[in-house]
């Protein structure tokens, strides 16, 4: 039996509902009997039903001597629902063909265990490096209990972010602006610094077509310069968390408090720290951060080595200017064999644009000389 071909069409069950099972993992089942489909099913929500009990429901009776395809190692554990190894073991299925374990330490084996231990076959490991990319923000949670932090930045083809008078709108094209905004409804919360707001008001929201789900919206704010009429404060589409320092006016809190804002101290430094916000966003169950910052709001992440991926826009346009913003700001790197590498990447064309993707390699690379 080709197990690489099954697992494949579980993996594109379980990505079909990405940006709505958060907190949990986005899981694919497929049930084969005889060289024949007969049960397919994928996690859609929190609190639902896993994929593997869709696919046995669908499977009924033929579950029986039939082999199970699972991105992810069944539960073991009762939580919201049951678990999921004892509803295969109750099918009657012979052999279950895993993609990965799971992180989670409620689990972390002991569904394959609670399998074998029922006399079931279990073979793991088949398209395990798809399976962990397609989770890389639920591996990131469940092992840090901090969110993974994807960086998106669109700049020119010389590398900036905006004119010399600050216009950028629109760097990329339409195409490469809808797939942000698909970007958004995929993420749990979208993070901008109080210099965006004070120079372009946005609202940080998903707009698609078809709709979409719109994520928590967090400002950096070291002293609270927020204005009480810009958007993320009064249209009430979306939660806004402001992240602030003990260097913030109570007062100014207490107004933004009264708007339904959220205030949240990180540090008493002159700026919000990186590491204790992103502990914060963890406690606060954001498993995944969609940070479209500026150069300083950038160099931030890049400083605490606080970036899980970047996905960057490259537009065929040409603007020059010495104090042109680019994307990254801050000091720097001195030395060209301390640049950070991405590894694991992809380029693609979105429309006119060009889209390159991948993830950071920290390794013993010093960001910013000492840091």
């Amino acid at each position: 039996m080709d197990h690489k071909h099954y697992m494949q069409l579980a993996l594109q069950l379980a990505e079909a509902a990405r940006g709505q099972t958060s907190p949990n993992p986005m899981v694919g089942c497929v049930i084969v009997k005889d060289g024949a489909i007969v049960g397919l099913g994928n996690h859609l929500k929190a609190g639902e039903p896993h994929a593997e009990v869709h696919a046995l429901r669908m499977a009924g009776e033929k579950a029986a001597g039939a082999t199970a395809y699972v991105t992810l190692e069944p539960c073991s554990h009762y939580g919201r629902t049951p678990p999921c190894a004892e509803a295969l073991i109750k099918s009657g299925v012979q052999c279950v063909v895993i993609a990965m374990l799971d992180p989670n330490p409620l689990v972390a084996g002991r569904g394959a265990a609670m399998l074998e231990e029922a006399g079931i076959e279990v073979i793991a490991g088949v398209c395990s490096t798809e399976a962990q990319r397609l989770n890389e923000v639920f591996v990131k949670f469940i092992s840090t209990q901090r969110p993974f932090v994807t960086v998106k930045t669109a700049t020119t083809l010389d590398g900036k972010v905006a004119t010399i008078s600050g216009s950028s709108r629109w760097i990329t094209g339409e195409q490469a602006r809808e797939e942000v905004h698909r970007l958004r409804h995929q993420h749990d919360a979208i993070l901008v610094g109080v210099n965006t707001v004070l120079a372009d008001n946005p609202q940080l929201t998903t707009r698609l077509a078809l709709g979409g789900r719109n994520p928590v919206r967090v400002i950096m704010d070291s002293t609270l310069r927020i204005p009480l009429e810009s958007a993320v404060v009064t249209d009430g589409a979306a939660p806004t968390w402001i992240f602030t320092t003990e260097r913030a006016e109570i007062e100014k809190q207490l107004q933004l408090e009264k708007k339904g804002i959220r205030i949240f101290s990180a540090g008493s430094g002159p700026s919000v720290n990186i590491l204790r916000m992103l502990d914060i966003l963890g406690e606060q169950s954001i498993s995944s951060l969609l940070v479209e910052g500026g150069s300083q709001v950038n160099s931030a992440f890049l400083h605490a080595k606080a970036i899980d991926k970047i996905v960057a826009y490259v537009a065929p346009k040409l603007i020059a200017g010495q104090t042109a913003p680019s994307s990254f700001g801050g000091i720097g790197i001195e030395q060209m064999n301390d640049a950070i590498s991405l590894a694991d990447v992809q380029v693609e064309q979105v429309g006119q644009d060009i889209k390159i993707s991948g993830y950071p390699v920290w390794g013993e690379a010093h960001v910013y000389g000492n840091h």
